[in-house]
């Protein structure tokens, strides 16, 4: 081909790209517009292709008080997405020979009770352990979560009860699990989990907008979060955040996530050998700290996050290089449905728009 022809041909397909970006990125503003004029959805939502996003927007207020909208480097607490990074730092650890994942958790947590013999690292990770979680605990969100507590505190909240199955039997989720994982990363590196993280993840991956949200700490463009109650907004209730610790204290941004997404596929936080057994499928097709499956026939990994104002959800389709991040500052069950349709778009499947929900938009 000619060399004139040659570089029309490349300035053709360039502006083709651009053009079918910028019809995605109108479609799915619109899409996700849509559970915003509905009350379903305020936060930041990003796309990305190849590493690029291709759609970035942010909606409603980040501080309704002052009417400080929700922008791109706005900071969401994540919720359960915090178990990812708990489970990557166990695998440093166990690259580093300071752990094995068929351990005994008693040689950690040196309390464990006699019915804990047969729970390892292993079953904590895939939520298969048996122990039940402190979340379950009745009346825990009530009372017990506005209380702050040590790990070791959190998890005698349950040491004591008997196992709901035995170790590798069955999946339940667990967050009791994770909490005695962020317990082993302290005792066996010497450090705090958040110091921990802060030193072997973030700043190696220039995660500069991602850490441990304690409610006493200042911490530039974090956003509050709150609940619809179907006719007004409110504040999101107290949740004293020592408690959700490693399964759930971490907040971020999109950005910040994509470079977390990228970081995965360069390898950077974990040799290619731990990062195929986090990624795969035990029982529940559940790996460490993600979910594995299929969505419009393309492969899966995915979590969400759920905690007291804020929702939020990571999905990678890993053999096409797309990545999709949904946080939000309100508890809606609508980010799910977000990320699955704005990947519908992105793979040219069939994408339905919310049902309408009554109340003023406000």
């Amino acid at each position: 081909m000619p060399m004139r022809r040659f570089a029309i041909a490349i300035l053709t397909g360039a502006c083709f790209a651009l053009v079918h970006a910028q019809d995605f990125a109108a479609k799915a503003d619109a899409f996700v517009d849509a559970y915003v004029q509905q009350n379903k959805f305020i936060g930041s939502v990003l796309v990305a292709k190849d590493g690029k996003p291709i759609f970035r927007k942010s909606y409603g207020l980040a501080g309704r008080e002052w009417d400080i909208p929700n922008a791109p480097d706005t900071k969401f607490r994540l919720g359960s997405i915090t178990k990812q990074f708990t489970a990557t730092c166990i695998m440093q650890l166990v690259e580093a020979g300071k752990l094995k994942l068929d351990d005994p958790i008693s040689k950690y947590y040196t309390e464990s009770p006699p019915t804990w013999s047969k729970v390892t690292i292993h079953h904590l990770l895939s939520h298969t352990s048996g122990i039940p979680s402190y979340t379950d605990v009745p009346g825990f969100f009530q009372k017990e979560s506005m209380i702050d507590r040590t790990p070791a505190e959190i998890i005698k909240l349950t040491q004591d009860k008997p196992l709901e199955f035995e170790p590798g039997e069955k999946f339940k989720y667990d967050n009791s699990g994770y909490i005695i994982l962020g317990y082993v990363i302290e005792k066996v590196s010497g450090q705090k989990y958040d110091d921990y993280l802060r030193q072997h993840v973030f700043e190696p991956l220039g995660m500069h907008d991602t850490g441990y949200d304690m409610a006493r700490d200042i911490i530039p463009h974090r956003a509050s979060g709150y609940n619809f109650s179907g006719v007004k907004w409110i504040n999101a209730p107290y949740l004293a955040m020592s408690l959700p610790y490693a399964a759930g204290s971490l907040y971020s941004t999109v950005d910040d996530l994509l470079k977390w997404d990228q970081a995965l596929y360069a390898h950077k936080p974990l040799t290619t050998e731990s990062l195929d057994r986090m990624f795969t499928p035990n029982k529940s097709n559940y790996g460490y700290g993600w979910f594995i499956g299929k969505q419009f026939e393309h492969k899966l990994e995915e979590h969400n996050g759920g905690i007291n104002g804020f929702s939020t959800v990571i999905s990678r389709y890993p053999d096409d290089k797309v990545t999709i991040i949904v946080l939000a500052n309100m508890n809606t069950v609508a980010v799910g449905p977000i990320a699955k349709g704005l990947g519908g778009m992105v793979f040219g499947a069939k994408v339905d728009p919310p049902q309408a929900a009554g109340g003023p938009n406000k």
